[in-house]
C-alpha cells in the first residue's frame, strides 16, 4: 500500500512526497481510512509507530482552511506539543494550513495571536483549559485528538481533559490514541467518543522492523568506556543516549564533552527555553549527541537519528519501546544499543518477550577493531577526495625537503594521530561468557520456581570466569555500516 491509495487531498500527498514518506505504517494503514470516513476512533499503538501522521494526514485533508480553528490535538508535554506541531505544519503547509502550539510558561498574548491565525492547535491540557475557562479564546473545532492519552492520565490531567470537553461542540470527530488501555482510558473513551472504531497494533507490529536491536554485557564500572568505544566504532550521524536520572545526564554530558564529542542534554530541570534551543540545535546538526532522561522518550521527533543508546536499561518494556522509537523513523534504518550488567540479563530477556523482538548479544569492539574501521573509512574518504590546486602546491612545497613516500607517511600519521582510540583494549564480556550467564540465570529461575511453587524467587545472575579469549567468537566484526519516575 502507498499513501496515494488513500483519498487524501493533492497538496497533502505532495507534502508527503516532499517529506520522503513512501509506505504507510500499520497504524496509518488502519486509522487513515476510518478517519477519512468520519469515524471516531480509539487506537492503541506505541510511540514511534507513526501516530502523528495517522491522525494528522486525514484531518488536515478534511479541513477547509476557512480561517477558523478546525482541529485541536491535546498532548501531555510541551516537548511533544512542539514536535507534533512541527510535523503537522510540514503536512499542511502546501494547503495553507497553519498550526499554533499552546503550553504553559509562555505569554498568553503571543499564543492567542497565533491561535487566531491557525487551522489547528496543538496544546497541553493545563494551558488549553486556562484559555477556555478564562474566555480568552472561543473555538468550535470539528476534529479533536487526544494523543498519548494514558500518559496524560498518569500525569493527573483527567479533570482538565473532562473540563476541556465541556467547552467543545457536541458535533465533532474525536480521536483517541494511547499506548496502553487501562480501565480509566476505556471509561474516558465511553464518555467523549461516539460509537468509536477500534484500532490496535500488536506488539509484534509495533516493534519497528527498521530498528536493529543489540545489547552488550559489561561490568558496572565499564559503562563509560563501553559507551565511548561504541560511539567511536558505530560513528553515528546523530544519536540519543538515555539515562535514568538527571544527575547521570549531567555527569555523562561532562564526560563525553571531555572526550571531544559535540553533546547536549535534555531533562526536567532545564528551563523551557533551554529545552527548545537544545532540540533545535540537535535537529539542525549543531550537536551530534543528545543525552536525555525518559522525558525525551515521548514525542522527540528527529527523523535522522541513526542510533539510540540505553546507558542504563529502562525500568520497563514500555519505556524501552518509547526510547528506541526515536530511531528508525520515516522509513530509515536505525540501531538500538543497550548496555547491561550480568545481573540485568533477566530484564533483557523479559523485554524481548514483552516487545516481541530479538535483542542480539554482541561484544564491545577492541581498540584494534576501531582502528581498523577508522583506517577503512580513511582509505574510502581519500579515494573519494578530489585533488585541489592547493593540495598540489602543498605537496610541491614539501618535496623541497622530503621524498613523496615520506610525505605520504607523515600525512597519514598525522591524520591517524587525530583519530586515536582511547581506553583499554578489551571492554565487557565475551559471547561465551554471556551465553553461560544466560543459561545459569535461566536454570536458577527454574530452580526458584520449583522451590516456590512456580511463583518465582530470588534473582540470581550466576557466576562467570573472565576469559578474554572468548572475544574472538564475536559475530559482529566487519564494516561499520515499576514505571520510570516522572522527570
Amino acid at each position: 500500500m502507498k499513501f496515494t491509495d488513500f483519498n487524501l487531498q493533492p497538496n497533502i500527498l505532495k507534502a508527503i512526497e516532499e517529506i520522503g514518506f513512501v509506505e504507510p505504517s500499520p497504524i496509518q494503514k488502519e486509522a487513515i481510512p476510518l478517519i477519512l470516513d468520519g469515524n471516531d476512533i480509539i487506537a492503541q499503538a506505541q510511540t514511534g509507530t507513526g501516530k502523528t501522521a495517522a491522525f494528522g494526514l486525514p484531518i488536515l485533508s478534511k479541513m477547509k482552511g476557512d480561517g477558523s480553528v478546525e482541529g485541536i490535538v491535546i498532548v501531555p508535554t510541551r516537548e511533544l506539543a512542539m514536535q507534533v506541531s512541527d510535523e503537522l505544519y510540514r503536512f499542511g503547509k502546501l494547503s495553507g494550513l497553519k498550526t499554533a502550539t499552546v503550553y504553559g510558561g509562555t505569554a498568553y498574548a503571543k499564543q492567542i495571536e497565533r491561535i487566531n491565525q491557525a487551522s489547528i492547535i496543538v496544546a497541553t491540557p493545563g494551558r488549553l483549559q486556562d484559555l477556555l475557562m478564562g474566555g480568552k479564546i472561543k473555538i468550535a473545532p470539528k476534529f479533536v485528538v487526544l494523543d498519548e492519552a494514558d500518559e496524560m492520565l498518569d500525569m493527573g490531567f483527567l479533570d482538565e481533559i473532562k473540563n476541556i470537553f465541556t467547552f467543545l461542540p457536541k458535533e465533532r470527530q474525536t480521536l483517541m490514541f494511547s499506548a496502553t488501555m487501562p480501565k480509566a482510558i476505556r471509561l474516558l473513551a465511553e464518555e467523549i467518543l461516539n460509537n468509536p472504531k477500534t484500532v490496535s497494533i500488536t506488539k509484534a507490529e509495533s516493534t519497528n522492523t527498521d530498528i536493529t536491536q543489540h545489547y552488550y554485557v559489561v561490568q558496572e564500572f565499564e559503562r563509560d568506556d563501553a559507551l565511548v568505544r561504541l560511539i567511536d566504532f558505530k560513528n553515528p550521524t546523530k544519536c540519543i543516549i538515555f539515562c535514568r536520572m538527571k544527575k547521570e545526564v549531567d555527569r555523562l554530558v561532562a564526560h563525553l564533552t571531555s572526550q571531544g564529542f559535540k553533546v547536549s542534554s535534555l531533562h526536567g530541570d532545564m528551563e523551557q527555553k533551554q529545552r527548545e534551543i537544545a532540540i533545535r540545535t540537535f535537529k539542525q546538526g549543531g550537536i551530534d549527541i543528545f543525552v536525555a532522561t525518559d522525558v525525551a522518550a515521548r514525542g522527540l521527533d528527529v527523523n535522522d537519528v541513526t542510533h539510540v543508546f540505553n546507558y542504563h536499561i529502562p525500568f520497563d518494556s514500555e519505556s524501552y519501546v518509547h526510547r528506541i522509537g526515536r530511531t528508525g523513523r520515516a522509513g530509515k534504518k536505525g540501531e538500538a544499543i543497550t548496555l547491561v550488567t550480568p545481573a540485568e540479563l533477566r530484564t533483557i530477556k523479559r523485554i524481548e518477550k514483552d516487545v516481541g523482538a530479538k535483542l542480539v548479544t554482541q561484544v564491545i569492539p577492541t581498540k584494534e577493531d576501531v582502528q581498523n574501521s577508522k583506517a577503512s573509512e580513511l582509505m574510502a574518504a581519500i579515494g573519494a577526495t578530489e585533488i585541489t590546486q592547493n593540495g598540489i602546491e602543498l605537496v610541491k612545497m614539501l618535496q623541497h625537503n622530503l621524498d613523496i613516500v615520506t610525505i605520504a607517511q607523515l600525512l597519514a600519521s598525522k591524520i591517524q594521530g587525530e583519530q586515536e582510540v582511547k581506553g583499554k583494549e578489551n571492554i565487557g564480556l565475551g559471547l561465551e561468557e554471556v551465553e553461560l550467564l544466560i543459561q545459569r540465570a535461566m536454570q536458577s529461575r527454574g530452580n526458584d520456581r520449583n522451590r516456590h511453587g512456580g511463583q518465582g524467587g530470588r534473582r540470581s545472575s550466576g557466576g562467570y570466569s573472565r576469559n578474554s579469549s572468548n572475544r574472538g567468537n564475536s559475530s559482529y566484526r566487519g564494516q561499520r555500516s515499576g514505571k520510570p519516575k516522572k522527570d
